[in-house]
Formats: C-alpha cells, structure tokens, sequence
C-alpha cells in the first residue's frame, strides 16, 4: 500500500496536483484504498472511488481536467479489466437494434423531474451556444435558432428530428419557423412528455429506431443522438438519413466527438452513464458520409459545453434538496462527477461538440451563417 501511495502521490504532483494540499484542484484522499484502485482501473477507479466517498476536491472538474491535460490516462496501466471494453467493442455490434435499448432504460427513462430540474425551458439536453451571453437559457435558445439558420427552416418545411428528446427543438420550430416536424426516438418517458409538451403543433413524435425511418423530408436534425450510433453503424446512419433526406434538402448533425477513433467509450461513462455509448472522431464520421454527402460547414464549439456542464451542475446542486428523497447519496455524487467530468474533458480540449451541415451531391452551397 505504501508504494503505490507514493507512486500516484509523484504521478499527481507531475501535473501540479498535491494530497491534501490548499488548492481547489488539490484532494482530499479518505481511504487509502483509492491508490490501488485507480492504478489497477483508472478512470473507472477515479470515478467509482469518488462515489463511494473515498476522496473529495473542492474542484474535481480542475482536477480532472489537469490529469487529462497531463495525459495520466495514458500513463498508467490499467489492467485486464479495461482491456474487456476494447475487445468486446471490436468484436460485436454493441449499438445494434436490440442493445440500443441498453441506454434508454439506463438513462434517458430515468425521472423527468430529474433532468427537467436543471434544464431549460426548451429542455435542451446538449450543449448551450454562449453568444453574447451567460444565460442558461438564452444560450440554449441560441443554439436553437443557430440550428434553425443552418438548416435554412423555412414555412412548411418538414424536418426530421432524430432522437427528438423532450420536444425542445420540434417545438421551436413549429412555433418560430412553422415547420411540420416528426420526431423519432426510443424513450418512453421522453416521448410521453413530448408529445404533451407539443401538443397543438404541427408535431408528431413518433416511437422508432433510426434504422426503421420511412418518407423523404426537406430537413433533417440530430442532435445528441450519433452518439449512441457506434461506428459499426455510422455508415448504415448515413445511408438512411441519405435515403430520407429530399434532393436539395440539408442535414444537421450535431454530435460530440473524440480527438482520436476509437471503438469504445470511456469505462465509468460506459457503466454508469451512457451504456454503449461512443464517440465518433471526425474522421469516422466523414468516412461514413463520403460518397453520400458534402461537408457544407464545420463548426466546433466545444468550449461551450464546459459552460453547459457547470451551468447544469449549479442547477442540480441547487434543486438536490427536491431531488433527494428520490435518490441516495452516492446518486448525488455520481451525477456530479458525470457532469463535473464531462465539463473537464471539453476544457482539456479532450472532447468536443460538433455541428457538420451536409448536403446530397448537386444541391447549391447553402449559406451557413451564425454571427
């Protein structure tokens, strides 16, 4: 115990981090355990120590984004343990019709009153466009309208909204652009809620996997979905939004994304989170557009994801007290780290959020502005 004590105490002061020290990014380690597991597991041990209480810090998002900015992921080696994600992920389809129910049970249909706490008004469960502002919620209309301007929504216009969530967007549209929109998505609970949440508008929420979508549209959206895709299926995704999307009609694709390919998501995030999750790096999503479509606009607004995520980690502190009665303490912390790490991981510039608007081959160059 003593030396690996020591040896993770020198690797945390390589990246300025200190066992007991007085900065906010310093921790506060109260099982000695902690040293073993996070060597033995990594990022799965740093997150499940944290929910079990063995350490705090009065600013784990700082913490954490120091060990990914000083790649201590890549510098310790975990064991057999984390090689079975990698292996499991090469050899099966963990994002197939069957196993994509995995992370709606586990996530998506959790208590609305949950998400719905921290949340803004449009309900709006990605990341937040901070111009020239620092309003929660003006930020996420923001990211409405940016959305609305690339796909050039216009009246009478029907719009495919792939993952649809709790009607957010489908609602903006309908009421600011008149558009007719059909949202498509696997979560019972979501879908209840949206459906209320839009009723009187042209909306039509529907139950359906994205491998099952029929009809041609003059717009399609997804907005946090492609996540939960896996490359296995990249190629298959852009195959049906191709075959659904009308001649000279836009897609949108908004999606957060890793610096490198990989095949698998990070352990904690995979367990606790978002199960068979993945994160598609831009060379994975272009490879499964090319011959299918241009790339009209690239955006990456990254930085404002970190904003999103501490702004919805004040929301949920701040409405816990409503909340607890649902939930225990060791809850509270996971969703903390959830929300507190994610925010690291975009500040190291680890991850990012992107918006790729795509075209079929002979449609004129859309005009993509978002001033």
């Amino acid at each position: 115990m003593a030396e690996t004590k020591r040896i993770v105490q020198e690797l945390l002061n390589r990246i300025g981090v200190k066992v007991d020290g007085r900065d906010p990014w310093d921790i506060q380690v109260h099982d000695d355990r902690f040293y073993s597991l996070i060597l033995k597991d990594k990022n799965l041990g740093l997150g499940e120590s944290y929910m079990d209480g063995w350490w705090d810090c009065r600013r784990p998002d700082e913490f954490l984004c120091r060990i990914l900015l000083g790649r201590m992921n890549e510098k310790v080696r975990g064991s057999l343990k984390m090689l079975l994600p990698l292996l499991h992920g090469l050899l099966f389809n963990v994002q197939s019709r069957r196993r994509s129910h995995k992370v709606v049970q586990k996530h998506y249909n959790l208590d609305n009153e949950l998400f719905l706490s921290f949340l803004d008004p449009y309900n709006q469960y990605s990341c937040a466009y901070f111009n020239g502002t620092d309003d929660l919620n003006e930020a996420q209309t923001n990211k409405l309208e940016l959305i609305a301007k690339k796909i050039r929504a216009h009246e009478g216009g029907h719009v495919l909204d792939v993952g649809s969530g709790w009607g957010g967007l489908a609602k903006y549209l309908a009421e600011k652009y008149a558009c007719t929109v059909t949202g498509i998505n696997l979560s019972e609970e979501q879908i209840t809620f949206a459906r209320e949440f839009c009723r009187g508008l042209p909306v039509d929420v529907l139950y359906c996997d994205y491998r099952d979508v029929s009809g041609e549209y003059d717009k399609i959206v997804s907005v946090g979905m492609f996540e939960h895709v896996g490359y296995k299926n990249y190629r298959a995704f852009m195959q049906v939004i191709h075959s659904c999307l009308k001649n000279g009609g836009v897609f949108l694709l908004h999606t957060i994304g890793g610096n490198e390919s990989d095949v698998r998501a990070d352990p904690w995030i995979a367990k606790y989170i978002f199960p068979n999750s993945m994160l598609p790096s831009l060379a994975q999503i272009t490879d499964a557009a090319e011959g299918l479509f241009l790339v009209e606009d690239f955006h990456n607004f990254g930085p404002h994801y970190d904003k999103t995520l501490m702004s919805w980690h004040g929301k949920f502190l701040d409405v816990w007290p409503l909340l607890q009665h649902k939930y225990d303490e060791r809850f509270k912390r996971m969703w903390e780290y959830y929300l507190l790490s994610c925010a690291a991981a975009f500040r190291a510039r680890y991850i990012h959020v992107w918006q790729l608007v795509l075209t079929k081959y002979g449609t004129p160059q859309p005009q993509c502005r978002y001033a």
